[in-house]
């Protein structure tokens, strides 16, 4: 990974040097214009509105437009010059419990990591939040821009999360909201039953992106010459319910046939999408198996094979004593002097 940023997080009178480090990356699968005839790549030219004239990334600056065609210009000196606090230091401004902060707020993710000298503040702030149970509010200063964020802790690390000013969340304006819509006490129960019918511990690694995984799959057949196999049909979405008591009952019931229940009604045996992907997942496993069970399986099969020849040879050994002993008892035995006539 490569460093971003380098400062300082201010922790009282405490200084301690980090880097920062992005700590989330996109996996999408990425594109360019082409030319579809030939497959040139489509190349944009930055021109002026007013001469017509290519300009280069030297001769671009940031322009504010005040309105009446007039544009206010600020190059990187004015930027420089800005009085912020926080251009190289994250300053701690409070610690909070985590579940005050929504959720909606964050934005990006950053580890960071401690300059040589600072392991130790590091490590003395990093176990101080997990005691603590709460989270640092901090400003810090990215891509000249001063925004909010929360210190705490991943796996040993501390992890900056940056936020949306509370100004830039948007507030639901919905006609709904002003209209009184009741629900039935049965309906709430159903609701919440379907709710535990489905619950479960929350295992990220279960979940993947089958978009991007069958769109691969296309590239790399289009790459070796192979026909594209399409994807298996997406089912559409359901309509919308006409008797919710029926939906939610068919949906417990579908649920708790996934997770092996007895159903109560229609419905059963179809599986949740979570319940899928832990199927999914399982079945994996047990297929990456097979040649261990056969490779032990034959191990045995010889096992017993020899054990077999063994018990047999020893048989024969034997019998072969046992004959040869009746054969000397046989020869020892003495002869009957003839009988003598008058």
């Amino acid at each position: 990974m490569r460093a971003i940023w380098r400062g300082a997080v201010s922790f009282g009178l405490v200084s301690i040097g980090v880097r920062v480090y992005s700590a989330t990356e996109e996996k999408d699968i990425r594109f360019h214009q082409v030319h579809r005839t030939d497959g040139g790549r489509i190349r944009y030219k930055r021109v002026c509105s007013i001469d017509g004239e290519e300009v280069s990334y030297d001769d671009i600056a940031k322009g504010y437009d005040i309105g009446g065609g007039e544009m206010v210009i600020l190059t990187d000196e004015d930027f420089a010059e800005l009085p912020l606090s926080t251009s190289h230091a994250i300053d701690v401004l409070e610690f909070v419990p985590a579940e005050q902060v929504d959720p909606i707020l964050y934005n990006k993710a950053y580890f960071l990591e401690p300059e040589n000298a600072a392991m130790k503040p590091y490590v003395l702030l990093r176990d101080a939040l997990t005691d603590s149970e709460r989270v640092a509010i901090v400003k810090v200063a990215l891509r000249q821009r001063e925004q909010l964020a929360t210190l705490r802790v991943r796996e040993g690390v501390l992890l900056l999360n940056t936020m949306l000013w509370p100004d830039e969340i948007r507030r639901p304006d919905f006609g709904f909201l002003d209209e009184d819509i009741r629900v039935r006490p049965p309906e709430l129960a159903m609701a919440s039953s379907l709710i535990d019918s489905m619950a479960g511990e929350f295992e990220p690694d279960v979940f993947t992106d089958d978009y991007r995984t069958a769109l691969q799959e296309v590239i790399d057949a289009k790459v070796e010459g192979r026909e594209v196999v399409q994807p298996e049909e997406v089912e559409e979405a359901p309509a919308a319910a006409v008797d919710l008591m029926a939906a939610l009952r068919a949906s417990v019931d579908r649920a708790r046939a996934a997770r092996g229940e007895e159903p109560a009604g229609a419905g059963a045996g179809q599986p949740t999408p979570i319940s899928a992907a832990k199927s999914a997942k399982a079945a994996a496993a047990k297929k990456a198996t097979p040649a261990a069970k056969k490779a032990a399986g034959a191990k045995k099969a010889t096992g017993a094979k020899k054990a077999a020849g063994a018990k047999k040879t020893a048989a024969k050994s034997g019998t072969a004593k046992q004959a040869g002993g009746k054969a000397a008892t046989k020869k020892a035995a003495p002869k009957k002097a003839p009988r003598k006539t008058a």
